[in-house]
């Protein structure tokens, strides 16, 4: 079966884990990178296999979302928030207005929730560095959400994997398939709560 051999060749190679952490570090600036896809059809493989380990899963991926969002927020707090054209899109620009009103006062709120919204992200961590919140008090705050993030999208992959054990590849497809409609799920709520408090 040539789409498990293809499976196996992935999990066994020696850039899994390099790989993964790029692409979590990239979807912090890119949101068209699928690093929540790639984490939970990593954590359905080990679910439904064995391997890769995990805690190796989680790991990389906290690791990567932290150095993402820390080199989004070094970017936000050298060059600002408008100096680029991307970030005058008229959704990032939107996204950026509406976080800036209010990073200083509720810092811990935005970074949590807005792990979980892609625009909203880089906006948060854009505008926190534009507006100076001290690094001490940002990198705890983003490490945590960060592990949060990681281990959410592992348990998603890992329930489905562990159900679908003795079919891997269908474990990946109903895993991310599952990922998606809980994002657009969270996506909505944030919007719902920030609509109402607005």
């Amino acid at each position: 079966m040539v789409g498990e051999a293809w499976v196996g060749q992935v999990v066994g190679s020696p850039w899994l884990f390099p790989a993964l952490f790029a692409l979590v570090v990239g979807d912090a600036f890119l949101v068209v990178l699928p690093s929540e896809t790639a984490v939970v059809a990593l954590a359905a493989l080990a679910g439904a296999s064995g391997d890769p380990p995990v805690a190796a899963i989680a790991a990389t991926a906290a690791a990567g979302a932290l150095a993402g969002d820390l080199a989004c927020y070094g970017l936000g707090r050298w060059a600002g928030v408008d100096r680029w054209a991307w970030q005058r899109r008229p959704r990032v620009a939107a996204a950026i207005a509406r976080v800036r009103r209010t990073v200083e006062r509720r810092t811990a709120v935005l970074v949590f929730t807005a792990r979980y919204v892609p625009f909203a992200r880089i906006a948060v961590n854009l505008s926190a560095g534009a507006a100076r919140i001290p690094l001490a008090r940002y990198a705890p705050l983003a490490a945590a959400a960060g592990v949060g993030w990681a281990l959410y999208n592992v348990a998603v992959g890992g329930v489905v994997g562990t159900a679908l054990a003795d079919r891997p590849l269908l474990a990946i497809g109903v895993s991310i398939a599952t990922a998606v409609a809980l994002g657009l799920a969270v996506d909505a709520a944030v919007r719902l709560i920030d609509a109402r408090r607005r």
